[in-house]
């Protein structure tokens, strides 16, 4: 049975940027709220260390801004550095009226009431957070409003396979009308209507082997803005954590920055320690100079990971500053209070994403991307620490104020076909699903991460490139499956990346090649923009997607 809901904005993704932007828009707009899984599964949930903002009076924007900007690597859109920086008490404050419980200190003779701390990059105690359980803090409180509000609707366990442009429609002009999305539970595709689409889905951290980020991170957004035309920009850049615990269970259970803006040292082995080596601020570094440093020492020894060590801090410090992550590690076995901790790098970060600008706004009219989705040049060439939480807000926000001027005058979308599956079957291979997505992820970690050279680059396009092929196949013979999405986005993804990092003669901030190990500074470095083949064309040919039948 198919099925079409219309609606004044549809939101594909429930994290931090997602829920912001829904609730700021859902007093005055009818709004479907579209998540893969539970409403509460995205990287929010997960990011432990909290936002970096200017709340203290020894502090200042104009500090925030050189720290963003020295570590972005001279690649941060200044306008959307001071953008983000001058309206981040402003999100503080709307998350505290929203009731996030940001951790207060004991004992304070501060301008404000709340305890700070500092991560790597920062000059300044700017991260306000909850525990070491900041997006959780996040996440729950306002997830608990959105359900709680009448004029959102959730639509869990919902997978967005592509948008629908005019464009795909053969009419001659270029708007965002709707998505189709897959309903995971009955196995039905639904067709989504509305004027405004915004991608909040977060990054693409899935295409590798090992990351900190939840199963859901599949690059989708970015892949469905870049199969609708929209330019991506950066993709080379993907942070990796540098601090992620080592072990077979865990799953790359991220260890918080914050250890190390606490105290904590990282130690080899033999108990030494090493990043001095390698940059003077130590464990205060940026996390692309200490991801490298760790790496570089994993290799240049052949051991299997390096250690956090915090244990000369009184055991109460540790217990009241990183509950959840002590609790976590005692489940593995390691008291951090007593002992150092495994750890090893785990893909973080994608720094890149949809090219938008402040305001959200896409290459296609009606479309949106806010959050990890989106590349507003707010980061550069490495997101500085707890910027992303901050980023997430700030231009969901004013994305949300945009769509609702825009509002007043959009056209209705037009009639909008169902998705057709009369041309294709069902699979009874799927292990070359499964084959393909075991295979992406190793070669895109073998050959694009941390430490990239021109030859496995190009091998790894040679690989992207046959995946890429079989999976459209599959796609295109077969019915669609939740698999199939995330494989069909994280290959297109993973192509992006590798194109990305193969045009960039240079290394700069993230992205480290052997072949070209020092920045080019014999010209002004420049965002690395792709264009897609249907960039800028106001119809696409009729008859490319075996599930769409125009008539």
């Amino acid at each position: 049975m198919d099925y079409q809901y219309q609606y004044d904005v549809v939101v594909i993704g429930g994290g931090a940027a997602g829920l912001t932007l829904a609730l700021h828009l859902a007093p005055t707009t009818r709004i479907a709220l579209i998540t893969k899984g539970p409403l509460s599964e995205s990287a929010t949930l997960y990011a432990q260390g909290g936002i970096s903002a200017v709340l203290d009076e020894s502090d200042s924007t104009e500090s925030h801004i050189r720290d963003t900007l020295e570590a972005g690597a001279s690649l941060c859109d200044m306008e959307a550095v001071r953008f983000a920086v001058e309206h981040g008490q402003e999100c503080i404050r709307w998350l505290t009226s929203c009731g996030v419980p940001f951790t207060r200190e004991t004992e304070s003779n501060r301008s404000h009431s709340y305890h700070l701390t500092r991560e790597g990059g920062h000059s300044h105690r700017r991260v306000i957070h909850a525990a070491d359980a900041t997006g959780r803090a996040i996440e729950t409180t306002l997830e608990q409003r959105i359900h709680a509000h009448p004029n959102i609707d959730v639509f869990e366990q919902h997978i967005a396979i592509d948008l629908i442009t005019t464009a795909k429609l053969g009419i001659a002009s270029s708007r965002c009308v709707g998505a189709y999305v897959l309903d995971k539970q009955r196995q039905e595709v639904h067709t989504f209507r509305a004027p405004f689409v915004v991608l909040a889905t977060g990054g693409a951290g899935k295409a590798y082997l090992y990351t900190s980020n939840p199963d859901v991170s599949t690059g989708d957004g970015i892949a469905m803005a870049w199969r609708a035309g929209c330019r991506v920009a950066n993709m080379e850049f993907i942070q990796f954590h540098p601090t992620c615990l080592y072990h077979p269970e865990a799953k790359s259970f991220l260890i918080t920055e914050t250890v190390r803006g606490e105290g904590g040292k990282l130690l080899l082995p033999d108990g030494g320690r090493f990043l001095s080596k390698f940059d003077p601020r130590a464990e205060l570094a940026p996390r692309d100079i200490v991801a490298r440093a760790i790496d570089h020492e994993m290799k240049r020894l052949g051991i299997p990971c390096i250690y956090l060590d915090i244990s000369h801090k009184p055991a109460e410090f540790t217990l009241r500053h990183f509950p959840t992550v002590y609790q976590r590690c005692l489940e593995f076995g390691y008291d951090m209070t007593k002992q150092p901790i495994p750890v090893v790098p785990a893909a973080h970060y994608t720094c890149g994403g949809v090219k938008t600008s402040i305001r959200g706004r896409t290459d296609i009219v009606g479309l949106y991307a806010v959050g990890e989705t989106a590349y507003t040049g707010f980061h550069g060439a490495n997101r500085m620490a707890s910027n992303s939480l901050l980023e997430c807000l700030v231009f969901a926000m004013s994305a949300a104020k945009d769509i609702e001027r825009e509002l007043k005058t959009a056209p209705p979308p037009p009639p909008l076909p169902d998705w057709d599956e009369s041309r294709v079957t069902v699979s009874n291979e799927e292990i070359v699903v499964a084959h393909n997505w075991d295979e992406l992820r190793r070669f895109m970690w073998d050959y694009v991460g941390i430490v990239r050279t021109t030859k496995r680059l190009e091998k790894a396009k040679r690989r992207v490139d046959l995946l890429t092929k079989e999976v459209e196949d599959h796609y295109r013979h077969y019915r669609i499956t939740n698999d199939v999405i995330e494989l069909r986005n994280l290959t297109l993804v993973s192509e992006l990346i590798i194109r990305s990092a193969l045009s960039r003669k240079e290394s700069r901030g993230l992205h480290f090649t052997t072949d070209y190990p020092t920045p080019d500074n014999t010209k002004r470095p420049t965002p690395t923009v792709l264009c897609p083949p249907n960039y800028g064309r106001e119809q696409e040919r009729p008859g490319t997607d075996p599930h769409l039948t125009l008539v």
